[in-house]
């Protein structure tokens, strides 16, 4: 054992809190913008509701699609230079967007600045990394909990200020977005150390650094390959929520930004209680197997009452049922990386955000246009929630490849007994 080992684990106890700071800071700044979106959209493409709907999939689709290109070179990039340099470029790119974003005067800069925020888009996967660095494998399932409510935190806060701002402007949540970027990068470049030490770096290799040559290499290896399919039908199913809650939420219920920004509070705030409060207990009770098989399952479902709901107050009905399947992607996540070398979780990161943006770059799409399809007029079925309840279907299926993942590393993982 050498020295160093040691010292990665000594300073990642405050390091830990360090970047689930920064990670609900830069979800702060990115759930400020939902709300207004469509807004903006609609004024400045002189467009309807439902029509917006086309350019909003559109896009996600462009951040996903950046994203899916530039995430395993920046996952491996950290794995060669570091997590710290990565996640505060990352940080600093952000920035640029929302500003971007602010001063457009037509749409396509709207689709510049996500194009910018989807290369940006890796402080996701190197947080991933960064907390696989510092914690233990036994306790990596809450680690990445916690991850995910600063994610929920960022979405308890960010929708409901970026409401309340856009009813004043639709581009005041844009520049609030930006600075609150400015200030994560700031508070990134003081107090953020190095996770990852010298010896376990490992040299940049092209071959693992683009999004085709870290699929093929995690293809290989089957118990992390199903794991990963399983997490891509899964983050497919879910771009429903940025892709069409907004403009769902108009088009159905005649929400204002700000009722829009408050349900999306309250969806991040269920997320925030099960995974910092309740994942922990789930996980010791039922281990990481069937918390994860559980969490899928009550997606699907909530997914699916989410199409049926009729009514603006049977979706605030809906919300703490969808909050426990949040225990669903921290443990996957977890699983996954229990099973790969130490010096590969940048990678590991890198494939999964890359396969998950891959999912991304046609789930909006499809997901708008389902929405489209069912709104427009004239359109022979007139059904708002058809879109959640493709959703639900999908996030069903995602169960068979996750089993096959189970069988495949049988052996490999902790027993839920």
């Amino acid at each position: 054992m050498t020295d160093s080992a040691p010292t990665v684990a000594h300073h990642g106890k405050n390091a830990f809190m360090f970047v689930i700071i920064t990670v609900a800071i830069d979800m702060l700044a990115f759930g400020l913008i939902i709300p207004v979106v469509p807004t903006l959209v609609q004024e400045l493409g002189n467009i309807s509701a439902e029509r917006s709907t086309l350019y909003i999939g559109g896009l996600g689709a462009t951040y996903a699609f950046m994203n899916f290109l530039f995430g395993p070179m920046l996952g491996a990039l950290s794995d060669r230079f570091g997590r710290r340099p990565v996640l505060l470029a990352s940080i600093a790119t952000l920035s640029l967007d929302f500003l971007i974003m602010g001063f457009a005067n037509s749409i396509w800069l709207l689709f510049l600045g996500r194009a910018l925020s989807g290369i940006s888009g890796a402080t996701s996967a190197t947080a991933n990394a960064y907390i696989a660095d510092v914690t233990e494998p036994e306790n990596r399932g809450k680690a990445f909990g916690m991850v995910g409510a600063a994610f929920g935190f960022g979405f308890v806060f960010g929708p409901v200020m970026g409401g309340f701002l856009g009813d004043i402007d639709a581009r005041a949540p844009f520049f609030a977005a930006a600075g609150l970027a400015l200030l994560n990068f700031a508070y990134g470049s003081l107090v953020l150390p190095e996770s990852l030490d010298r010896e376990h770096r490992r040299p940049f290799v092209m071959a693992r650094s683009n999004p085709f040559g870290a699929v093929k290499h995690f293809s290989k290896l089957p118990h992390v390959s199903w794991f990963l399919v399983a997490a891509g039908i899964f983050f497919f199913a879910h771009t429903v929520y940025p892709a069409t809650w907004s403009v769902h939420g108009e088009i159905r219920y005649d929400w204002s930004p700000k009722e829009i920004g408050l349900s999306l509070g309250l969806v991040g705030l269920g997320a925030a209680v099960v995974q910092a409060g309740l994942i922990g207990i789930v996980l010791k009770r039922l281990g990481a197997v069937r918390t994860a098989l559980y969490g899928i399952a009550i997606n699907a479902i909530a997914l699916v009452l989410y199409g049926f709901a009729g009514a603006g107050w049977v979706v605030y009905l809906i919300i703490p049922i969808g909050a426990l399947g949040g225990v669903a992607s921290p443990t996957l996540n977890s699983l996954m990386s229990s099973v790969t070398p130490r010096n590969a979780q940048g990678e590991l990161q890198g494939a999964s955000a890359s396969l998950n943006s891959f999912a991304m770059i046609f789930g909006p799409l499809i997901m708008a246009g389902t929405l489209f399809y069912f709104t427009e007029e004239g359109t022979p079925f007139r059904f708002p929630g058809a879109a959640f309840l493709l959703a639900g279907v999908l996030t069903a299926l995602a169960i068979i490849p996750f089993l096959r993942g189970v069988q495949a590393n049988k052996d490999a993982l902790p027993s839920d007994e």
